[in-house]
């Protein structure tokens, strides 16, 4: 990694630790270059500003989370599971909240959707292949896949993401994921259990 290239993944990461810890509202840029000790012209030589420093934090995270992705992918864990587990490994960790929060300001809407469409770009394949492997045991039956599993996590996400949500979601979610990848019913069923234990922490 260049010399320039690793500062401005030091930024990154500390500009990711007070989006945490401090909220991306009540962090300035003025606190980044405080606790990395840099001029503000250096800051400002690699991001524009604050909002495109937002934008290249949740890439690093998405990047991270495509990490885990693939090891579960690798993994020797039943199919169905793995569906699961890689969308789940897709979503923000708790104390992550704040910064995927801060997407859903109204000046910040053209960022949610580029931020968004990266994330599908990035799930699909990975989420396909695991459909794929389905297919092949006999557990799923189905044509489109990317264009199946895409629906899949816009489904999950509208319905999951703000913790609304209510049993019957649930139950049409399930159901729903069954019908589209083809599956026996009761296949996904585990899902109940998985989702309740999310709620809880």
């Amino acid at each position: 990694m260049r010399k320039g290239e690793k500062r401005k993944q030091e930024l990154l990461a500390i500009a990711y630790r007070l989006f945490v810890t401090r909220g991306y509202e009540n962090t300035s840029v003025d606190d980044i270059i405080e606790e990395a000790g840099i001029a503000k012209g250096t800051y400002y030589y690699y991001f524009e500003s604050k909002e495109q420093t937002l934008e290249e934090v949740i890439g690093m995270m998405i990047e991270e989370e495509t990490e885990t992705a693939k090891q579960i992918l690798a993994s020797p864990i039943p199919v169905p599971q793995k569906i699961a587990a890689i969308i789940s490994s897709f979503r923000p960790a708790p104390e992550e909240q704040s910064i995927e929060g801060a997407l859903m300001r109204p000046e910040n809407t053209l960022m949610h959707d580029k931020i968004r469409e990266k994330l599908y770009e990035t799930a699909v394949p990975i989420l396909s292949e695991v459909v794929k492997e389905g297919i092949k045991e006999g557990i799923f039956s189905c044509d489109n896949i990317p264009e199946r599993v895409r629906m899949l996590l816009v489904v999950s996400s509208d319905i999951f993401d703000e913790g609304r949500f209510t049993k019957r979601d649930i139950d049409v979610f399930i159901d729903m994921t069954e019908k589209l990848l083809g599956a026996e019913p009761g296949t996904m069923d585990f899902v109940r259990g998985l989702i309740r234990k999310q709620k809880k922490k």
